[in-house]
C-alpha cells in the first residue's frame, strides 16, 4: 500500500473505565467499583501513557478529545484539570477544540460540573437512556427521572452549551407511546444534540445471560421512525444512524471517527487508529483492559498496548463500517485518501449494495439509502473479508 497522501486529522479518546454499578446491556471495558477509584495513580498512568505515544503523531494538532467510560463524572474536576492539561502540555490544540466529557446523572452535582468546566469541558454527553422510571430500573440505571432533569438544568446553570443526551429505545416492554414521551421530554429541554439508538442485546453482558422481552422488529420500526420523525419536527437533523443535531451542534470527535480519521486512545481497554503516511500503513492499538495492570505497565517499561497494521481488507471493512453510518456518505475521493487503496478495491461491493437497493452511488459519491440504514447489517456485511477479498 503505497497511495497514502496525508494525514487524517487527529484526535483523542480518555477512557476512564470505573462506575458505580455495572449496567446489564453494558459491553464496554467498565469495572464496577464502591469506594472509589485511585485518581491520582490512574491520571498518571494516562499521560505516562500518551507520553509514549507522541512519536506516533510527531507536531500534529488535536481536533478534539472525548473522555469516555465508565462514568467519568466520578472523577473529581481537579483529576480532569489535570489530565487535560497533561495534554495540552504534550499536544498541540486547534483554538477551537471540542472537549467532551460523558456524565452519568447519578454521579454528578453543580460543584463537579462547575470544575469540568473550569477544567476546559466544553460538551457534556449525559446518559439519560430514559425518563421512565420503571424503564431505568429494568436497565440498571443508578439514577432515576428526576436525576437526570436535575444534571440538566445543572449543566445549564454553570454555563453549558453544548450538551449531548443519550436516550435509547426498543427497552424491555417499551410501548411506540412511551418512547415517544421520552423525547418528548428530552427536546423539550433543548439539547443541541441527542445520541437516539436501539437497545441490542450483546454478548458478555447480563441481559445476554438472562435477556429480557423486547420489542418485535414491527415494533421496532414503528419505534425508530416515529422518533425520527418527532426529533425532526422537533429541529433536530440525524447525520449519522444513531446521532441528532441542531445546527452546527455535530460531535467533531464522533464525526472524525466517521469519516475514518486518526485518533489516539488512552485508558485501560482503549482503542487508536494512527495513519503512517511514510511508512504507507495504518495502525490499529488496543489497551490492556484490566485498569490495575494498565496502571502498572504504564508505570514500568512495559508497553501497555498492542499495535499492528491494518491489512487491506480490515481497511476497506473499517472505513465502510465507519463511513455508511453517515447519512449524507462519503466522497469516493476520501475513501482513497484515508485507506491508501484504489476504488476498485470497493467497486464490486458498492455496486452488489446497489443492486440490493442499500446504497446509491453516482460518480462523486456514496451513501445508504434509507433501507439501507434500516438494514446496515446487511450493507457492512458485503464488505467483510469473506465478500470482498483482496487481490
Amino acid at each position: 500500500m503505497s497511495g497514502l497522501s496525508e494525514t487524517p486529522p487527529l484526535a483523542l479518546y480518555v477512557h476512564i473505565p470505573w462506575c458505580l454499578q455495572k449496567c446489564p446491556y453494558c459491553d464496554f471495558n467498565s469495572h464496577a467499583v464502591a469506594g472509589g477509584a485511585d485518581e491520582s495513580a490512574y491520571v498518571a498512568a494516562l499521560l505516562q501513557d500518551l507520553e509514549r505515544e507522541l512519536s506516533m503523531v510527531a507536531d500534529r494538532e488535536l481536533s478534539s478529545i472525548f473522555i469516555g467510560g465508565g462514568t467519568p463524572s466520578l472523577f473529581s474536576g481537579a483529576a480532569i484539570a489535570r489530565v487535560l492539561a497533561g495534554v495540552r502540555s504534550r499536544l498541540a490544540c486547534v483554538p477551537d477544540m471540542e472537549v467532551t466529557l460523558e456524565a452519568n446523572p447519578g454521579a454528578v452535582d453543580q460543584g463537579q460540573f462547575a470544575a469540568y468546566r473550569d477544567a476546559g469541558v466544553n460538551r457534556l454527553s449525559i446518559g439519560i437512556q430514559s425518563f421512565a422510571a420503571a424503564a431505568l430500573k429494568k436497565l440498571g440505571r443508578i439514577h432515576g427521572p428526576d436525576e437526570a432533569v436535575d444534571a440538566m438544568d445543572l449543566a445549564r446553570r454553570v454555563g453549558f452549551e453544548n450538551i449531548n443526551l443519550d436516550l435509547m429505545y426498543g427497552l424491555p416492554g417499551q410501548t411506540q407511546d412511551a418512547a415517544r414521551q421520552d423525547l418528548i421530554r428530552a427536546t423539550s429541554m433543548r439539547p443541541e444534540h441527542l445520541s437516539y439508538y436501539q437497545l441490542t442485546i450483546e454478548p458478555n453482558t447480563m441481559f445476554h445471560s438472562a435477556p429480557p422481552i423486547l420489542p418485535d422488529d414491527e415494533h421496532l420500526w414503528q419505534i425508530e421512525s416515529g422518533g425520527h420523525e418527532l426529533l425532526q419536527a422537533a429541529g433536530y437533523r440525524q447525520y449519522e444512524v444513531s446521532a441528532f443535531a441542531r445546527p452546527g451542534f455535530e460531535c467533531r470527535h464522533n464525526r472524525n471517527y466517521w469519516e475514518f480519521g486518526d485518533y489516539l486512545g488512552i485508558g485501560a481497554g482503549a482503542h487508536g487508529k494512527i495513519t503512517d503516511p511514510a511508512a504507507g500503513l495504518v495502525y490499529r492499538s488496543n489497551r490492556t483492559r484490566s485498569p490495575e495492570g494498565y496502571v502498572l505497565a504504564a508505570g514500568g517499561d512495559r508497553s501497555t498496548q498492542k499495535c499492528q497494521p491494518l491489512s487491506r481488507e480490515n481497511l476497506v471493512l473499517e472505513f465502510m463500517l465507519n463511513a455508511l453510518r453517515l447519512r449524507r456518505g462519503f466522497q469516493l475521493e476520501l475513501f482513497e485518501r484515508r485507506t491508501g487503496l484504489a476504488l476498485k478495491h470497493i467497486q464490486p461491493g458498492m455496486e452488489m449494495a446497489v443492486d440490493k437497493g442499500l446504497l446509491e452511488l453516482d460518480e462523486m459519491s456514496a451513501r445508504s439509502t434509507e433501507m439501507g440504514r434500516r438494514f446496515l447489517n446487511e450493507l457492512l456485511a458485503i464488505f467483510l473479508p469473506v465478500n470482498n477479498p483482496a487481490d
